[in-house]
């Protein structure tokens, strides 16, 4: 892990992601990439230049603001001794974070999540959300205020199909990296019943693949949802994993995302792959 990609908003929530990425690159010696990404008002962009307003006197103030926080932020304890590159772009927040990640071609983004709920889940979520349903890259998304992150073990929700296991070869390639034990997790709900042996069986089938051999756990719950979240928290779960589809539109909107759920509702860090 040579890159970490850390977007921040400078709010405590961004801050506790940042101080979690700080002690995976000491670990790894990575490098740290921190993005600001300054949405600027409509009114502000130049409508020859489009989005490289950065002359105007208003966009100098934001570059400006964005600077005296990130000297604030880089003088942090926590950052001592690690590369840090900071940066400001001007663009869309999760447009700007899929797009800088690539052009680094970094191996983890880190980000920080309050949440959401009701209405503004629904039809507003966050940023994070977004990349989470967007990014190629894995996304590690950090909910609580702990900034000591525990890898000893990843647990992987997965349906077991056929199909997810190029998903499965990359949780087994970053549960390898943090050199964490790899835990795959089938959920069993009302609605979708299989016997645990039939459950076992293709939890084995799946991972004859990959290179690591993981632990399989089989829970009955009412959800995927609930069944990954009262799983995690009846054990010692440094770590979830989760595919997710990268639904958009109309799509998103009526079947959802468990790993968008899970972004808005875990309050253990989650780890999204790509599926």
């Amino acid at each position: 892990m040579k890159k970490i990609l850390v977007p921040t908003d400078f709010s405590d929530q961004a801050e506790v992601a940042l101080k979690v990425a700080a002690s995976l690159a000491k670990k790894f010696d990575s490098e740290i990439f921190l993005l600001h990404m300054l949405e600027l008002p409509l009114q502000l962009i130049d409508p020859i230049q489009g989005a490289s307003s950065r002359n105007l006197p208003e966009s100098i103030f934001f570059m400006k603001l964005a600077h005296q926080r990130f000297t604030k932020l880089m003088s942090k304890p926590f950052l001592k001794g690690i590369r840090v590159h900071e940066t400001v772009q001007f663009h869309q927040a999760f447009e700007g974070i899929k797009d800088f990640s690539k052009e680094i071609d970094c191996d983890l983004i880190i980000m920080g999540s309050h949440g959401a709920s009701g209405f503004k889940e629904m039809f507003i979520g966050s940023n994070t959300e977004k990349v989470v349903r967007s990014s190629e890259i894995p996304v590690l998304v950090i909910k609580n205020t702990n900034a000591e992150l525990n890898t000893e073990k990843l647990i992987f929700a997965t349906d077991a199909k056929p199909a997810t296991i190029h998903t499965l070869q990359k949780a087994a390639d970053f549960a390898k990296t943090i050199d964490a034990a790899l835990h795959l997790l089938y959920i069993n709900t009302p609605n979708d019943f299989i016997t645990s042996k039939e459950a076992g069986e293709r939890l084995k089938n799946l991972t004859e693949k990959i290179d690591i051999k993981p632990h399989f756990h089989i829970y009955n719950d009412i959800s995927v949802e609930k069944g990954i979240l009262n799983f995690a928290a009846g054990t010692n779960a440094g770590l979830i994993g989760i595919g997710t589809h990268g639904r958009k539109g109309l799509a998103h909107f009526f079947n959802g995302s468990i790993s968008e759920d899970l972004v808005n509702h875990a309050q253990h860090p989650l780890v999204t792959f790509k599926i």
